[in-house]
């Protein structure tokens, strides 16, 4: 289940079955120590339980939301979708997403038309989902009239073919008579169901609000109005006095025992796939060897070029597997697309799940990935990655609808439920991730913080200037590197193929469950200089800091220090001037900061006379905010600590592809001059 805040804590008491005693503990706030810096509000807490139905016993779990009221839904459906495909083939029928509106949010949030577009799709179809508009005509001061344009909340529905029953709140009959013709409907057909539940806010927004200064008449006209309880008991010809009187007594005595508590109770249990996984910060024990070897590597290379023979291929993918055929016998260089399409491989021959989704997600956007072999003749589909060995874990890469907040909230959910597998979002170009921004900040990077809830969800966010504008170049580093703090996510940006293929591995293999950010290339998707050699898919693991191999390390002057494509470019411009007085290192790892492994890396060079950060980015964007205060500190006062970078700017680059190579060619060279 899924909702926002009004009407939260009555349904975890009288739906989920939590105690009473429980939800007022929250209100008396025991125990403070225990959220300092962290926690939420109680009417955001996720909350588990179950209930007894005929002999039979069902869990119940609402999800934990933020006050971005409809960003939970599509959360919520991921959340489902996990549960769904765990059980298998029966999945649909044993696990059932009810997902409840407010009139005014079903109206007008943007994310839940997102959501409600996913019902029939096939990455996201999870057999159907009931939504309940709790619908009070009234969206906290904000009339009808005001936040829709049809009759009803519920006319955002009419764009798919799914049923839409109107319903009175004050009819309990009805209620229950129309919500069991939703289920049944629900399940006969794997259909979305809307039920518009059309009453009433006796308190307004809240109990402390005044709903008579905005909305008087019809106030004035519910203050003489008797509770649904004294209706329906009237209607029914029966005395209550004597339950009122008992149910208030309970509730003073949950009240009472609240206050004497000393420690605050959790409302939500895990399940058991969550035993052996840990978040918290981070350290050195938490790190294992992600290296495969050559003769697997190259087994699997080859499964990855192979399709069925009656199987018409298109001649440009069929050259492209002839080359990562050569990649899998070492006779050429590794790129980025087989390196993940390894990692891939690798992981789920050894029994780990993987399922991605994204915008052109299946060829990928830069054409690098093409897990989905398409047959010119038929259009039938082969995916080699489903063809690898008996028993192998199961593989999902699905193209996306075009949106970012429900498809992210949606991976997210995913994670949430699935935490053994490799769970992965890519963005078609990094900054397009802005349109899930409240996803990224309110679950992503805040959810441990806020709810104790761990999530292993991947972002690969294509960054890199080349000269294609503003959106194009930019994922918004300084963004993600602002939401960082006590070890929340990783955010990572892969020098070379390798290290990307380490980085997949080691986020899926380590027990320790955090978010990852990683900045993916774009040109570097197939540059020389950022392939891999075979043998490195071998080497131990995935290094924070790539140091320099290419330098005497006395006779080094100045240290350029930076992340991306830019450290390319600075490496063909040192070979360009044959300049051996200058180390170039690559901080592959922003987040956690790596300071050890800077330490060591820059233990070598006993004569440095200065520490440059260099980006590509503009001066108030990228990483460098964040990096230099550090690196000022790990350096101390002997290692002056500069910065070059393009100049401040309002947009995160140039939209002409001549100033952008002026720029760039003037921030490389720049590294030089100061050397």
């Amino acid at each position: 289940m899924a909702m926002s805040h009004r009407g939260r804590l009555a349904v975890v008491r009288n739906t989920v079955g939590r105690t009473a005693t429980d939800i007022y503990a929250g209100f008396e706030d025991v125990d403070p120590r225990s959220t300092l810096g962290g926690g939420d509000v109680k009417y955001h807490l996720g909350a588990t339980g179950f209930r007894e139905f005929n002999g039979q016993r069902m869990r119940i779990h609402l999800v934990s939301n933020p006050s971005h009221l409809e960003a939970v839904d599509p959360v919520a459906m991921g959340r489902v979708r996990a549960k769904q495909t765990r059980r298998g083939a029966e999945g649909k029928r044993q696990t059932l997403p009810i997902l409840m509106h407010g009139d005014a949010a079903f109206a007008g949030q943007g994310i839940w038309a997102e959501t409600l577009n996913m019902s029939y799709l096939q990455a996201h179809d999870v057999g159907g989902t009931i939504n309940i508009i709790v619908n009070n005509l009234l969206g906290f001061t904000t009339n009808p009239s005001e936040y829709a344009s049809g009759r009803f909340a519920s006319d955002l529905a009419k764009r798919l073919p799914i049923p839409i029953f109107h319903v009175n709140a004050e009819d309990p009959e009805a209620v229950v008579r129309i919500g069991r013709l939703a289920l049944e409907y629900r399940y006969r057909f794997g259909s979305d169901v809307v039920v518009d539940l059309i009453g009433y806010r006796r308190h307004g927004h809240s109990e402390i609000d005044d709903p008579t200064i905005t909305q008087p008449i019809v106030y004035a006209k519910i203050k003489v109005h008797p509770p649904l309880y004294e209706i329906y008991a009237k209607r029914l010809g029966i005395d209550v006095t004597a339950q009122v009187a008992e149910s208030r007594q309970r509730y003073q005595q949950a009240k009472a025992e609240a206050k004497v508590m000393t420690q605050k109770p959790q409302l939500y249990n895990l399940p058991d796939y969550w035993d052996g996984f840990t978040g918290g910060r981070w350290s050195p024990e938490r790190e294992l060897d992600t290296g495969v070897a050559q003769e697997e590597l190259t087994r699997l290379g080859r499964k990855l070029c192979e399709y069925p023979a009656d199987f018409h291929i298109h001649p440009k993918v069929a050259a492209l597997l002839q080359q990562r055929q050569e990649m899998a016998l070492g006779k050429r260089r590794i790129d980025y697309g087989m390196a993940e399409a390894l990692a891939f491989a690798s992981l789920v021959t050894s029994g780990v799940p993987i399922r991605m989704s994204g915008q052109d997600t299946r060829r990928g956007t830069f054409n690098h990935r093409h897990s989905c072999l398409i047959d010119v003749e038929d259009e039938s589909e082969y995916m080699p990655l489903q063809h690898l060995s008996p028993g192998q874990a199961f593989v999902e890469i699905h193209n996306s609808e075009l949106s970012e907040a429900a498809v992210l909230g949606f991976e997210y959910g995913f994670s949430r439920d699935y935490p053994e597998a490799l769970t992965l979002w890519e963005a078609q170009f990094g900054d397009f991730a802005n349109a899930a921004q409240i996803v990224i900040d309110q679950f992503i990077s805040a959810g441990e913080e806020k709810w104790g809830l761990l999530s292993g969800l991947v972002l690969l966010l294509p960054h890199g200037y080349e000269g294609q504008g503003p959106e194009h170049s930019s994922a918004r580093m300084e963004r993600y590197l602002q939401l960082c703090a006590r070890h929340n996510m990783q955010v990572c940006q892969p020098s070379s193929a390798a290290q990307f293929f380490h980085l997949l591995r080691r986020q899926a293999l380590r027990k320790w469950r955090k978010p990852l950010i990683c900045f993916t290339p774009k040109s570097m998707l197939r540059h020389p200089d950022a392939a891999s050699d075979l043998a490195a898919f071998s080497s131990p693991r995935f290094k924070a800091v790539v140091g320099d191999t290419q330098v005497d390390p006395a006779e080094v002057r100045h240290i350029l220090l930076c992340s991306g494509k830019v450290g390319h470019d600075l490496q063909a411009e040192r070979k360009r001037l044959n300049h051996t007085s200058t180390a170039i290192l690559l901080l592959d790892q922003l987040y956690p900061f790596p300071e050890q492994d800077i330490l060591e890396a820059l233990a070598p060079y006993k004569n440095a006379q200065e520490l440059v950060w260099v980006q590509e980015e503009p001066a108030n964007m990228g990483a460098h905010s964040f990096v230099r205060p550090r690196l000022r500190r790990l350096a101390g006062q002997s290692l002056p600590v500069l910065s070059i970078k393009r100049q401040a700017a309002a947009s995160p680059a140039t939209g002409s592809s001549k100033a952008h190579q002026m720029e760039q060619r003037t921030l490389v060279s720049l590294a030089f001059t100061s050397s």
